[in-house]
């Protein structure tokens, strides 16, 4: 345990922080950030290193590396630590250790069992050997239990697993790991890697409550390949959405974001990922891994935008290099393989490798990320070991929403949204009639619905949640009596959308958005006036990716609602982004192989949009209200003097492709 942390108060906490990361940061190769790479066991071995370490440093900057000591039951020896430490030192370049509790990280992951005392024994000595070497240590993603021997079964008792994996981790935690580090090495911090999973820790034992509270820091993985072809299918946004759930959980204390080189079908999505990292202001961004940076590149399967100017230029990425990495390793319009890791080559002597290509998105977004300032969003609560409507704020941010997720219920938020997670909490419901009282509004889905029928919320509106689906065929929107306005006509069979039925009161709840089939309408986005607020409902598909088929009319109406008084929207397809900022900036970015066209929608009188690369401005559209996104929808009253006034921006996005503004009033 580290008991000082607790009795700290957060303001000093906070500022003591802010003003170390930013001498440390003045003083390396990137203004806003580190980087650092992350030296697995078996890779930078000593006799090789120094070779490496020029092909890498030849394309990348480095202002730091994590030596790996331990990993999957092999081990360095204290020499080689000594020898890479070294070596890394006189080239000016900072050093921690790094130790992957794991009995064998290869296939399906298989942990230590923390229950049998000869493998506690020896993760404490693997931990002992890493803090005989460093003043820092961060433990790789294993940091979880998955056996279920005899030993764990007699353990667990009648507990449940989730309760006794989260107990028998802390222990680990405490006893295993923290307690023997600084035994050894008083000056020592330990931080937690968490992974990329968050919404199913609890039930392997990682406990984001009680472990950031345990080590002297947390690291977040941002790493979401391919939301296609992995078996997580994790969606973009998420690179962003959880280093800012781990910051709100430990403020100050979130090392920074761990990307890796996996499952990329095309080389624009590792780009991606560093850029969503960095958007979410880390102080560090960390590269996954040493041997990954030695890789040849394969542009993959970018054929179609290969000529169109976007955010991830190739042909600029590869002159940027030294001579001697200019020649391309590959065709860059080349296909990725059918199956493998994706658009890497081989390990590659001459040409260039993934470090050119990390250290040219990095230094990209360098050149501006200072101009942004904290990053801001919609206040999306999610307790602590809960789970439900799993990685739905992902999607919802993939739709343009730029969500906050919280793990404290947002108390003074204009507009509090809420997934089924929020069920975990026993006062959800007071909490919500609160806001609603307070005049705030309150977002929920349909699956929070259904969760809360006959635990309170009949107390705030009265809605029946069938077993019943239907098909949209076709989109209306309206706000009160009277004729529907079509947002979208027949839609194809092959994007229609199949939702779980909702039975609400006329004139008690009205239909913003009803899909309808064969001449039925049904609702999709519901409102109901509770207070001084307005309470929202909106009906999620069985199938998140279906969001994705909303036609983009439906979706404006959507985000108008949800987005309430929010500074700035997006108007749009889905897969288009918004990451927003306290100082009037914000980012929008396509994950769409095709051009697209958005419209930016501010809040109040703005004379131009000025582009933070290119220095351009980009005037407003005619005056004319929200238009597309949902007329009378808007508004804190749910509509009832109308929408505060707003001024649009026509914006050009290119496939896969970002632009980031400031808002000149």
């Amino acid at each position: 345990m580290i008991p000082l942390l607790r009795h700290v108060p957060r303001a000093l906490f906070a500022a003591a922080a802010f003003a170390l990361a930013a001498a440390s940061l003045s003083a390396g190769n990137y203004q806003n950030f580190s980087v650092a790479v992350y030296l697995p066991v078996g890779t930078a071995n000593p006799a090789t290193v120094e070779a490496e370490w020029t092909r890498i440093s030849g394309q990348l900057k480095v202002d730091k590396v994590y030596i790996e000591a331990y990993r999957s039951r092999r081990a360095r020896t204290d020499q080689d630590l000594e020898t890479l430490k070294k070596f890394f030192l006189e080239r000016g370049v900072k050093v921690a250790g790094g130790v992957t509790l794991a009995h064998n990280d290869s296939n399906q992951f298989q942990s230590f069992t923390f229950t049998d005392s000869a493998d506690r024994a020896y993760c404490q000595s693997m931990v002992e050997l890493a803090a005989r070497h460093f003043d820092e240590i961060i433990l790789d993603d294993f940091f979880f239990v998955t056996t279920k021997f005899d030993s764990d079964i007699a353990a667990k008792g009648a507990k449940s697993w989730t309760q006794f994996r989260l107990e028998l981790m802390d222990d680990v935690a405490r006893n295993l790991v923290v307690g023997p580090a600084k035994a050894v090495n008083p000056k020592c911090r330990l931080i937690v890697k968490f992974p990329n999973w968050y919404e199913h820790f609890q039930a392997l034992g990682y406990d984001l409550d009680a472990e950031p509270k345990i080590f002297d820091g947390i690291y977040t993985g941002t790493e979401t390949r391919d939301p296609d072809v992995t078996d997580q299918n994790l969606q973009q946004y998420e690179s962003h959405l959880i280093f800012r759930y781990f910051e709100n959980i430990a403020p100050g204390r979130n090392g920074g974001g761990w990307v890796d080189t996996g499952s990329l079908r095309y080389l624009d999505r590792y780009a991606e990922q560093l850029w969503n990292t960095a958007f979410a202001k880390p102080p560090e961004v960390m590269l996954f891994n040493w041997n990954s940076m030695l890789q040849g590149i394969n542009a993959g399967d970018r054929a179609a935008w290969a000529t169109l100017p976007t955010s991830f230029n190739y042909d600029a990425m590869l002159k940027s290099g030294p001579p001697a990495a200019v020649a391309p390793a590959t065709d860059p319009a080349a296909p990725a393989p059918a199956a493998g890791p994706g658009p890497r080559g081989g390990r590659n002597a001459t040409g260039p490798t993934m470090a050119l290509v990390a250290g040219y998105a990095l230094k990209q977004v360098d050149a501006f990320l200072g101009q942004l300032g904290r990053p801001v969003g919609i206040k999306s609560y999610k307790p602590y070991q809960s789970t439900g409507e799993d990685f739905l704020h992902c999607y919802l941010g993939n739709l343009g929403l730029p969500v906050d997720l919280v793990p404290a219920y947002p108390a003074d938020a204009s507009v509090v949204l809420l997934t089924e997670c929020a069920k975990a909490d026993p006062d959800i419901v007071k909490k919500m009639k609160a806001s609603l009282q307070a005049g705030h509004n309150v977002v929920i889905t349909s699956g929070l619905g259904r969760a809360l029928a006959g635990h309170g919320l009949e107390d705030i509106v009265e809605l029946e949640w069938s077993d019943r689906k239907f098909v949209a065929k076709s989109y209306t929107g309206g706000f009160g009596a009277g004729n529907a306005t079509v947002l979208s006509g027949d839609i194809a069979s092959d994007q229609q959308v199949l939702f779980p039925q909702i039975r609400f009161m006329t004139n008690d709840s009205w239909a913003l958005v009803r899909g309808v089939a064969d001449g039925k309408g049904f609702p999709i986005l519901l409102m109901n006036r509770y207070g001084k607020g307005v309470l929202y409902v909106l009906d999620i598909p069985d199938n998140f990716n279906d969001l994705y088929n909303l036609p983009p009319a439906v979706l404006n109406a959507i985000k108008a609602a949800v987005t309430g008084d929010f500074f700035v929207g997006v108007d749009g397809p889905a897969k288009v982004a918004l990451y927003a900022y306290d100082n009037s900036t914000f980012i929008v970015e396509s994950y769409l192989p095709t051009p697209t066209e958005v419209r930016v929608n501010v809040a109040g009188a703005v004379t131009l949009l000025r582009n933070l690369e290119t220095k351009e401005a980009v005037s407003p559209q005619p005056a004319g209200g929200r238009g597309a996104r949902g007329g009378r929808g808007g508004g804190n009253r749910g509509g009832a003097g109308g929408p505060a006034p707003r001024t649009s921006f026509t914006v050009q996005l290119a496939p896969h492709s970002y632009q980031a503004f400031a808002i000149e009033r």
